[in-house]
């Protein structure tokens, strides 16, 4: 394997892990741009390094190509589940988690030369996390709860405010998390159930209004 089929297939594990990370850094993810291309690239090397120890040694020793790459899968979960927080009745970063998985496992296709599978999935990828959530809200929009998670300044009634407004619009709150942020900031967690005439776009249009409000999000 030449010096420059390695960096290619090292810059393309970091194109392909950079445009999943840039979607998910656009939502606020724990993990982001930086967090998914070092993933790709990484598999991408370890496989590299598996191939290359194997064809380095397989005439003297029993060598096997894919051992050092099988330990991404096992190690990237344990990076996975630092993405994964339950908090109260909703649990954050699952879809996080599993992104960085199949993005560890695109990086180890580019590192074994299967160029064209790694793109396909990375467009693959790509189309479920834009496009698949239209279709999560449209087709299990009858979902009994939606979570939202919003930044706000913490100042007198600022909840109260919120309270008013989700009950103004007949959404029923099932559960509320407060933590304080660095700063004069609030973080709400809130678990809704949502009426039949409502849609989870509509409370969050509602609640962009309020004063002081830093940031909104949908849970996955």
């Amino acid at each position: 394997m030449s010096v420059y089929e390695i960096i290619f297939k090292l810059a393309l594990a970091g194109i392909l892990g950079g445009v999943i990370g840039l979607e998910r850094e656009s939502l606020n993810r724990p993990a982001g741009l930086r967090t998914y291309t070092l993933v790709c690239v990484g598999s991408a090397l370890a496989m590299v390094v598996s191939l290359d120890m194997y064809f380095q040694y397989y005439q003297t020793v029993n060598a096997d190509p894919g051992r050092i790459a099988a330990q991404v899968i096992s190690g990237i979960g344990f990076l996975g589940a630092g993405t994964i927080m339950r908090e109260g009745a909703t649990v954050r970063g699952l879809t996080t988690a599993a992104g960085l998985w199949v993005v560890a496992c695109i990086g180890l296709a580019v590192g074994a030369g299967l160029y064209i599978p790694a793109i396909a999935t990375t467009i693959l990828i790509l189309f479920i996390l834009i496009y698949f959530i239209r279709f999560e809200e449209r087709f299990t929009g009858l979902r009994e709860f939606k979570g939202l998670v919003m930044l706000v300044e913490d100042r007198p009634g600022q909840v109260g405010i919120i309270g008013s407004i989700l009950g103004d619009l007949g959404v029923l709150i099932k559960n509320i998390q407060l933590t304080r942020v660095e700063g004069e900031d609030l973080e709400i967690e809130l678990l809704i159930q949502l009426p039949s005439n409502l849609t989870i776009n509509d409370v969050v249009n509602e609640l962009s209004e309020v004063k002081g409000l830093r940031n909104i999000d949908r849970l996955n």
